[in-house]
């Protein structure tokens, strides 16, 4: 995380949790493909791909986002479901590149951070002209609301995280400038919080984790100047 800009990090269980989204997904709607993408400007990546025969796509697979052509392009740009029953059909759609891999239909929904920016996309692709149905859309938004909320935690968590240690780092640099003791640089005697200066063994065994300043003592004043 820097600034404003949280950068998440899925912890190991979500993601097992994710990967079981997607196996439930490809299985249930009994499509080869189901996919969790993460966008990460300038490219789209794979972040989560079912475990199902005939799926091309591997976790980690990257393309360029935007001028791609991509199905998720238009889902990203839009942040709206988008539904292609059949892109061999579409005029729109029959160049695109996951034509290539013989993934013809796909229905996908944005997956957005709490911020509002997108994190990626919750997909499902087929080899073959799918018009999907209500009750598919229906689990893919239950799906999809429960992704949101895993990042929302993540999020906060993460945010509450970097705020704490910036916290801590100011307090401890406040806590080291407070216990900064002023000495002679000639005689280093140590000047106590009432103005008092003292020698410096003495001032030692009461205070041993102090930490010094250096200035000049009245004393060493007169007789230096």
């Amino acid at each position: 995380m820097r600034n404003n800009k949280v950068e998440i990090k899925v912890p190991t269980d979500i993601m097992k949790n994710w990967q079981e989204i997607s196996d439930i997904l490809s299985k249930i709607i009994e499509v080869p493909v189901a996919l969790i993408m993460r966008f990460a400007e300038p490219v789209i990546e794979v972040f989560v791909s079912s475990n199902s025969e005939g799926n091309p796509y591997h976790p980690g697979d990257q393309e360029k986002l935007y001028g791609s052509g991509l199905y998720c392009e238009t889902v990203i740009k839009t942040q709206d479901k988008l539904l292609v029953p059949d892109a061999t059909a579409d005029v729109n759609w029959k160049n695109n590149p996951d034509v290539k891999l013989n993934m013809i239909s796909y229905l996908g929904f944005p997956i957005l951070l709490p911020d509002g920016k997108p994190f990626g996309t919750l997909c499902v692709l087929d080899n073959k002209r799918n018009e999907y149905s209500e009750n598919t859309e229906k689990l893919m938004l239950k799906f999809r609301s429960l992704i949101e909320s895993h990042l929302a935690i993540i999020y906060m968590n993460q945010s509450l995280g970097d705020k704490n240690k910036r916290l801590t780092d100011y307090l401890m640099e406040l806590q080291a400038l407070r216990g900064m003791v002023p000495i002679c640089s000639n005689c280093k005697s140590i000047r106590d919080t009432q103005g008092t200066w003292h020698p410096i063994e003495h001032y030692l065994i009461r205070h041993p984790e102090a930490d010094f300043t250096h200035g000049i003592c009245p004393k060493c004043r007169e007789e230096l100047y």
